[in-house]
């Protein structure tokens, strides 16, 4: 339309999104960035909604959600799809970020677009922390006892702080206050970071591809092809929350979360939401309260670290079998982290969780750097093979050249072409060195068996071997 490229706003939005130039190859798991966004939209118009109903104060709290829930019409609806697309939110987002450690997505000239992307991560985590807290029920008053606890860690000035947070001495009524308009206001600075994100990817080298390779070439505009292509999974999408909405949504939920809160009775093991466990069982994996809380930040801060650590000279993974195996063990390592972030604090699952944290940051600053300098060693020598294997120039005959075209020649230049050919055939046999059969090795290897016969055997062996696989 030609409005779109005319008006100054909507000629921004065109060349951000509609004509923007995208790669021909991109696979579906591109379209982790459409169904990120849309469930934000998600989560801002239903977050405003429920806030219309919500009273924020630990006598009204609980019962506030109980009346959206039986009072207000399609009120469950409305709090079943936030509750639900929270965690949806999550799941999408290790997805992504998974799929930009597997392709490379953090290298230059998209180290800005990393950077960005890992500040909405710190914010979704604190923004659905404080909206976990917002119901007051038994976690959700525990949890946020126990996580803004933390703070008390720092050295001199923690108590003070974790005090001022709360605004008294415990969790009250002026830290619900504070907790839900903070959960009101950063979902739309989230909105916020997700354009600079969008912005920075466009202005960098667009979207990257399953080949790692950049370029201009061989490419079409996001409308509308890859615009049907993400419609397809939002559809999917919705199907699939649609499941979790109307036929199990408390699946997801904490069961202690259903009782109102009661600052007297402690629940039998507090934990998080699913999404926030691996990275408080590596809290917990570390006696230190301090050095808990450190590493619980640097694990999130840790994949910052990847631009530079990562030297291999190809982008991402997909013609490098050596980061695969090291990847897909990252991913197994971070979900025992999940799984042992849901256990009671005892033995066996303490040292579990810290032979898994030394994993996850030995991923980070030590693995990758050394998988791919072997990598780049390992090319280097391929390479300089190859380079070796160059073909040794033959004799050039005249009177061979007469031969082969049938033109006369006199019988002692033949004679001399013949002998020629044959002492050059004897040089080549004495360079190559003959095949030894398997059959000949073996039976040597029977027929005495000596110390003397052994190392000669091997060395046959490897001889033959070696001339096979060159």
């Amino acid at each position: 339309m030609r409005i779109f490229k005319s008006h100054p706003l909507l000629k921004l939005v065109n060349s951000y999104i509609i004509d923007s130039p995208q790669p021909s190859n991109l696979s579906y798991l591109w379209n982790f960035g459409s169904l990120l966004a849309f469930c934000l939209v998600i989560q801002i118009v239903t977050g405003v909604t429920l806030a219309m109903h919500y009273n924020p104060s630990i006598l009204e709290a609980f019962n506030s959600i109980e009346h959206i829930m039986r009072d207000v019409n399609n009120g469950w609806l409305i709090r079943y799809l936030h509750s639900n697309t929270a965690s949806a939110f999550f799941f999408l987002v290790y997805l992504h970020i998974g799929k930009g450690l597997y392709y490379g997505s953090y290298r230059a000239p998209r180290t800005l677009v990393w950077t960005i992307g890992t500040f909405i991560f710190i914010l979704m985590i604190v923004t659905a922390f404080l909206g976990y807290v917002l119901p007051y029920g038994q976690m959700s008053l525990w949890g946020a006892t126990v996580i803004t606890n933390l703070m008390s860690a720092i050295p001199w000035i923690g108590q003070d702080i974790v005090e001022f947070i709360w605004g008294g001495f415990s969790v009250n009524n002026a830290t619900l206050n504070r907790f839900f308009a903070l959960h009101f206001v950063l979902p739309f600075v989230l909105a916020a970071l997700v354009l600079m994100h969008l912005i920075a990817l466009h202005d960098s080298a667009g979207s990257g591809n399953p080949l790692g390779v950049s370029g201009n070439y061989d490419r079409l505009p996001f409308a509308p092809y890859f615009l049907f292509k993400d419609l397809i999974t939002i559809f999917l999408f919705i199907f699939v929350l649609s499941l979790f909405v109307f036929f199990m949504p408390n699946v997801l939920g904490d069961s202690e979360n259903y009782v109102v809160a009661n600052p007297m009775q402690t629940p039998p093991a507090i934990v998080p939401e699913w999404y926030l466990l691996p990275f408080y069982a590596i809290l917990r994996s570390i006696p230190n309260k301090l050095l808990g809380v450190i590493a619980m930040l640097s694990a999130i801060l840790v994949i910052l670290a990847m631009p530079f650590t990562d030297l291999s000279r190809s982008r991402g993974m997909q013609f490098r079998p050596l980061s695969k195996i090291t990847f897909y063990i990252f991913v197994a390592n971070f979900l025992i982290l999940m799984v042992l972030g849901a256990k009671h604090v005892e033995s066996p699952f303490i040292e579990f969780g810290q032979i898994s944290t030394v994993i996850y940051f030995c991923h980070f600053l030590i693995i990758v750097p050394f998988i791919t300098l072997m990598e780049n060693s390992l090319i280097d020598l391929n390479t300089s093979y190859e380079d070796k294997k160059e073909v040794e120039p033959t004799r050039y005959s005249l009177t061979a050249e007469l031969l082969a075209i049938g033109a006369p020649v006199s019988a002692a230049a033949a004679a001399a072409a013949e002998a020629a050919e044959a002492a050059e055939a004897a040089e080549a046999a004495e360079r190559v060195t003959p095949l030894i059969p398997w059959s000949t090795i073996i039976a040597e290897s029977t027929s005495s068996v000596t110390v003397e016969t052994v190392v000669t055997v091997a060395g046959k062996v490897v001889s033959r071997v070696v001339e096979t696989f060159p």
